[in-house]
Protein backbone atom coordinates (compact mmCIF):
# COMPACT_ATOMS: atom_id res chain seq x y z
CA UNK A 1 0.00 0.00 0.00
CA UNK A 2 1.15 3.04 -0.83
CA UNK A 3 0.19 5.03 2.09
CA UNK A 4 2.76 8.04 2.33
CA UNK A 5 1.20 8.82 -1.73
CA UNK A 6 1.20 12.66 -1.83
CA UNK A 7 3.65 13.34 1.20
CA UNK A 8 7.07 14.97 1.10
CA UNK A 9 9.81 13.48 3.25
CA UNK A 10 13.06 14.70 3.80
CA UNK A 11 15.47 12.70 5.03
CA UNK A 12 19.17 13.67 6.23
CA UNK A 13 22.15 11.32 6.16
CA UNK A 14 20.41 9.65 3.46
CA UNK A 15 23.71 8.77 1.81
CA UNK A 16 24.26 5.81 3.29
CA UNK A 17 23.29 3.36 6.63
CA UNK A 18 20.05 3.84 8.10
CA UNK A 19 19.53 7.28 6.50
CA UNK A 20 19.30 5.34 2.76
CA UNK A 21 17.36 2.40 4.29
CA UNK A 22 14.46 5.39 5.72
CA UNK A 23 14.62 7.15 2.77
CA UNK A 24 14.14 4.20 0.14
CA UNK A 25 11.33 3.02 2.93
CA UNK A 26 9.04 6.01 2.50
CA UNK A 27 9.89 6.42 -1.14
CA UNK A 28 8.63 2.50 -1.42
CA UNK A 29 5.65 3.64 0.35
CA UNK A 30 4.78 6.16 -2.65
CA UNK A 31 5.62 9.79 -0.84
CA UNK A 32 7.87 11.91 -2.73
CA UNK A 33 11.79 12.01 -1.21
CA UNK A 34 14.17 14.16 -0.82
CA UNK A 35 17.68 12.68 0.63
CA UNK A 36 20.12 14.87 2.05
CA UNK A 37 23.98 14.34 2.85
CA UNK A 38 27.13 15.29 2.45
CA UNK A 39 28.07 12.98 -0.28
CA UNK A 40 25.96 10.33 -1.84
CA UNK A 41 27.48 6.12 -2.70
CA UNK A 42 26.38 3.51 -0.79
CA UNK A 43 26.17 0.03 -1.48
CA UNK A 44 22.42 0.22 -2.65
CA UNK A 45 20.89 2.43 -5.44
CA UNK A 46 18.91 5.23 -3.61
CA UNK A 47 15.81 5.71 -5.85
CA UNK A 48 14.23 8.75 -4.44
CA UNK A 49 13.23 11.97 -6.72
CA UNK A 50 16.05 14.04 -5.34
CA UNK A 51 19.29 13.94 -3.64
CA UNK A 52 20.95 17.18 -2.50
CA UNK A 53 24.60 17.56 -1.20
CA UNK A 54 25.03 19.75 1.16
CA UNK A 55 27.04 20.25 4.37
CA UNK A 56 23.70 19.56 7.25
CA UNK A 57 26.07 21.80 9.99
CA UNK A 58 26.18 25.14 7.69
CA UNK A 59 22.99 26.92 8.25
CA UNK A 60 22.69 29.27 5.20
CA UNK A 61 23.09 26.20 2.85
CA UNK A 62 20.83 24.20 5.35
CA UNK A 63 18.17 27.45 5.12
CA UNK A 64 18.40 27.40 1.11
CA UNK A 65 18.11 24.41 0.52
CA UNK A 66 14.60 24.17 2.48
CA UNK A 67 13.67 27.24 0.78
CA UNK A 68 13.84 24.84 -2.51
CA UNK A 69 12.17 21.71 -1.60
CA UNK A 70 9.65 24.54 -0.22
CA UNK A 71 9.40 26.31 -3.37
CA UNK A 72 9.10 23.03 -5.60
CA UNK A 73 7.09 20.84 -3.20
CA UNK A 74 5.19 23.50 -1.15
CA UNK A 75 5.52 21.35 1.76
CA UNK A 76 7.31 19.27 4.08
CA UNK A 77 4.89 16.51 5.84
CA UNK A 78 7.75 14.26 7.58
CA UNK A 79 11.42 15.22 8.30
CA UNK A 80 14.35 12.38 9.54
CA UNK A 81 17.36 13.48 10.75
CA UNK A 82 19.49 10.55 10.39
CA UNK A 83 22.91 12.69 10.04
CA UNK A 84 25.22 11.66 11.93
CA UNK A 85 29.24 11.43 12.68
CA UNK A 86 31.05 8.80 15.33
CA UNK A 87 34.28 9.57 17.77
CA UNK A 88 35.71 7.57 20.21
CA UNK A 89 37.46 9.28 22.99
CA UNK A 90 37.79 9.95 26.46
CA UNK A 91 37.05 13.53 27.61
CA UNK A 92 40.91 13.81 28.15
CA UNK A 93 41.65 12.52 24.77
CA UNK A 94 38.94 14.78 22.94
CA UNK A 95 40.22 17.87 21.11
CA UNK A 96 37.59 21.11 21.37
CA UNK A 97 37.66 20.89 17.40
CA UNK A 98 37.02 16.71 17.62
CA UNK A 99 34.02 18.29 19.92
CA UNK A 100 32.76 20.72 18.11
CA UNK A 101 32.40 18.60 14.75
CA UNK A 102 30.50 15.96 16.16
CA UNK A 103 28.27 18.08 18.50
CA UNK A 104 27.62 20.26 14.96
CA UNK A 105 26.81 16.86 12.87
CA UNK A 106 24.94 15.10 15.22
CA UNK A 107 22.94 17.65 17.51
CA UNK A 108 23.36 20.86 15.62
CA UNK A 109 22.39 19.60 12.20
CA UNK A 110 18.85 18.43 13.61
CA UNK A 111 18.34 22.07 15.20
CA UNK A 112 18.51 23.67 11.57
CA UNK A 113 16.68 21.21 9.78
CA UNK A 114 13.89 21.48 12.27
CA UNK A 115 14.02 25.17 12.35
CA UNK A 116 13.95 25.14 8.44
CA UNK A 117 10.71 22.74 8.21
CA UNK A 118 8.64 23.62 11.22
CA UNK A 119 7.16 26.96 10.27
CA UNK A 120 5.74 25.13 6.73
CA UNK A 121 4.27 22.00 9.14
CA UNK A 122 2.83 24.84 11.69
CA UNK A 123 1.57 26.08 8.82
CA UNK A 124 -0.30 23.55 7.57
CA UNK A 125 -1.53 21.90 11.00
CA UNK A 126 -0.06 18.82 11.06
CA UNK A 127 3.57 17.46 10.47
CA UNK A 128 6.41 14.97 11.80
CA UNK A 129 9.45 14.67 12.61
CA UNK A 130 11.80 11.46 13.53
CA UNK A 131 15.47 12.54 14.95
CA UNK A 132 17.71 9.09 15.07
CA UNK A 133 19.45 8.99 18.26
CA UNK A 134 21.18 6.35 19.54
CA UNK A 135 21.29 4.11 22.36
CA UNK A 136 24.16 6.16 23.96
CA UNK A 137 22.12 8.57 23.65
CA UNK A 138 20.74 6.82 26.83
CA UNK A 139 23.20 5.63 28.57
CA UNK A 140 26.81 6.33 28.21
CA UNK A 141 29.34 4.17 26.56
CA UNK A 142 32.91 3.48 26.82
CA UNK A 143 35.51 6.12 25.24
CA UNK A 144 32.58 8.29 23.78
CA UNK A 145 32.07 11.47 25.27
CA UNK A 146 31.31 13.61 22.63
CA UNK A 147 29.45 11.44 20.68
CA UNK A 148 27.26 10.52 23.98
CA UNK A 149 26.65 13.90 24.56
CA UNK A 150 25.53 15.06 21.63
CA UNK A 151 22.91 11.72 20.98
CA UNK A 152 21.61 12.56 24.41
CA UNK A 153 20.95 16.17 22.87
CA UNK A 154 19.07 14.83 20.24
CA UNK A 155 16.98 12.82 22.50
CA UNK A 156 15.86 16.18 24.48
CA UNK A 157 15.51 18.22 21.93
CA UNK A 158 13.10 16.15 20.63
CA UNK A 159 10.97 16.06 24.40
CA UNK A 160 11.21 20.02 23.97
CA UNK A 161 9.93 20.62 20.87
CA UNK A 162 7.34 17.87 21.11
CA UNK A 163 6.43 20.15 24.30
CA UNK A 164 6.42 23.52 22.08
CA UNK A 165 4.98 21.90 18.66
CA UNK A 166 1.98 19.39 20.00
CA UNK A 167 -0.70 21.55 19.94
CA UNK A 168 0.16 22.35 16.19
CA UNK A 169 -0.50 18.81 15.21
CA UNK A 170 3.48 18.15 14.87
CA UNK A 171 4.75 15.42 16.33
CA UNK A 172 8.45 15.05 17.37
CA UNK A 173 9.73 11.38 18.62
CA UNK A 174 13.15 9.69 18.66
CA UNK A 175 14.59 6.40 17.69
CA UNK A 176 17.89 5.16 19.70
CA UNK A 177 19.37 1.91 17.32
CA UNK A 178 21.40 0.11 19.17
CA UNK A 179 24.78 -0.85 16.83
CA UNK A 180 23.06 -1.78 13.21
CA UNK A 181 24.95 -3.03 10.51
CA UNK A 182 25.85 0.17 8.60
CA UNK A 183 29.15 1.86 7.27
CA UNK A 184 29.10 4.24 10.13
CA UNK A 185 29.65 1.05 12.37
CA UNK A 186 32.50 -0.36 10.37
CA UNK A 187 34.09 3.23 10.90
CA UNK A 188 33.27 2.71 14.84
CA UNK A 189 35.15 -0.79 14.55
CA UNK A 190 38.60 0.74 12.75
CA UNK A 191 38.55 3.76 15.72
CA UNK A 192 38.66 1.60 18.20
CA UNK A 193 41.47 -1.00 16.73
CA UNK A 194 38.24 -3.90 16.00
CA UNK A 195 36.71 -5.18 12.80
CA UNK A 196 33.22 -4.69 11.66
CA UNK A 197 33.03 -8.85 12.14
CA UNK A 198 33.66 -8.58 15.76
CA UNK A 199 31.08 -5.77 16.37
CA UNK A 200 28.66 -8.13 14.82
CA UNK A 201 29.83 -10.90 16.87
CA UNK A 202 29.56 -9.17 20.05
CA UNK A 203 25.43 -8.66 19.07
CA UNK A 204 25.30 -12.33 20.53
CA UNK A 205 24.94 -11.13 24.38
CA UNK A 206 21.41 -9.11 23.44
CA UNK A 207 18.30 -10.61 24.14
CA UNK A 208 17.67 -11.38 20.06
CA UNK A 209 21.63 -12.24 19.70
CA UNK A 210 22.25 -10.29 16.80
CA UNK A 211 23.03 -6.24 15.57
CA UNK A 212 20.59 -4.77 13.93
CA UNK A 213 19.63 -4.34 10.04
CA UNK A 214 19.06 -0.73 8.34
CA UNK A 215 15.85 -1.69 7.57
CA UNK A 216 14.39 -2.99 11.18
CA UNK A 217 15.23 0.83 12.18
CA UNK A 218 13.87 2.46 8.98
CA UNK A 219 10.38 0.65 9.69
CA UNK A 220 9.86 1.98 13.05
CA UNK A 221 10.75 5.48 11.60
CA UNK A 222 7.81 4.62 8.96
CA UNK A 223 5.59 3.88 11.97
CA UNK A 224 6.14 6.89 13.96
CA UNK A 225 5.92 9.41 10.64
CA UNK A 226 2.14 7.27 9.71
CA UNK A 227 -1.13 7.56 11.13
CA UNK A 228 -0.71 4.54 12.84
CA UNK A 229 1.49 6.62 15.47
CA UNK A 230 -1.39 9.29 15.85
CA UNK A 231 -1.12 9.66 19.33
CA UNK A 232 2.55 9.31 19.99
CA UNK A 233 4.80 12.56 20.60
CA UNK A 234 7.95 13.23 22.79
CA UNK A 235 8.86 9.24 22.89
CA UNK A 236 12.12 8.21 22.79
CA UNK A 237 12.07 4.50 21.33
CA UNK A 238 14.76 2.09 21.76
CA UNK A 239 15.53 -0.23 18.46
CA UNK A 240 18.47 -2.09 19.97
CA UNK A 241 17.80 -5.78 19.80
CA UNK A 242 16.86 -5.66 23.58
CA UNK A 243 20.38 -4.52 24.97
CA UNK A 244 19.18 -1.43 26.89
CA UNK A 245 16.70 -4.36 28.62
CA UNK A 246 19.77 -6.01 30.08
CA UNK A 247 21.75 -8.97 29.00
CA UNK A 248 20.82 -12.71 29.63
Amino acid sequence: MKVFDGKVVVVTGGGSGIGQACAQAFSDLGATVVALDLKFGGKQELSVEHRLTLDLTDESRVNAAFEAILSEYKKIDVLVNSCGIIHRATVIDTSLSDWNKVIAANLTSCFLTSRAALPSMVENGAGAIINISSGWGIAGGDRASAYCASKGGVVLLTKAMAVDYGKANIRINCVCPGDTDTPLLAQEASLVGSSIDRFRAAGASRPLGRIGKPDEVAQVVVFLASESSSFITGAVMPVDGGASAGTG
